[in-house]
């Protein structure tokens, strides 16, 4: 079975090219997100189509995406169909797993969204390595000064109620035994 799926990430935009491309590829099954960015995991039409994907079906995808070299992305689970036997064909990038030379085409694409993914974690780790020796502190703020931490251990020592210390110094309970660790 051949499904399609279709996606435009405006309100403006319209899918009737993008049906229509894939009702003459032979799409029997079209999904359509309408207004959601590419970038969004949560497309509920692509969620649908995938989990309809079976041994020896084709997913279908046409990009629609600003003019120039931009390579066809694998979206979420897509990426993986081909290992489970579903071919997968980019209509306007002409990427088809059918083919040899598609299959290559999509392990390539594979392979360099994974070196991305890694440029851009390594880069965030080295933006938080020069932002904390810059003297940024990362992480939830401090809801007790150590003044406030020493009057508390006062009043539960003199016998206070430490839900009481906890509301006077407007903080909740487990907070204050954070604090006293």
């Amino acid at each position: 079975m051949k499904y399609g799926y279709a996606r435009v990430s405006t309100d403006d935009q319209n899918p009737a090219l993008q049906l229509a491309a894939l009702k003459k590829a032979g799409c029997q099954t079209v999904f359509k997100d309408e207004g959601l960015s590419g970038a969004t995991t949560k497309r509920p039409a692509l969620l649908r189509c995938l989990k309809k994907l079976e041994h020896s079906d084709t997913f279908d995808r046409v990009e629609a995406r600003p003019a120039g070299p931009q390579p066809a992305r694998p979206d979420n689970d897509a990426g993986r169909s081909p290992r489970r036997g579903v071919k997968f064909h980019s209509l306007t990038e002409a990427i088809d797993t059918a083919t040899p030379t598609g299959r290559a085409m999509w392990q390539m694409i594979g392979v360099l969204a994974e070196l991305e993914r890694s440029l851009i974690s390594e880069r965030t780790r080295a933006g938080v390595k020069a932002a904390q020796r810059r003297g940024v502190k990362f992480g939830r703020k401090v809801k007790l000064t150590p003044e406030q931490i020493n009057h508390a251990r006062k009043l539960i020592d003199k016998g206070e109620a430490r839900q009481y210390v906890a509301d006077l110094l407007n903080v909740g309970r487990s907070t204050l035994y954070r604090a006293f660790r």
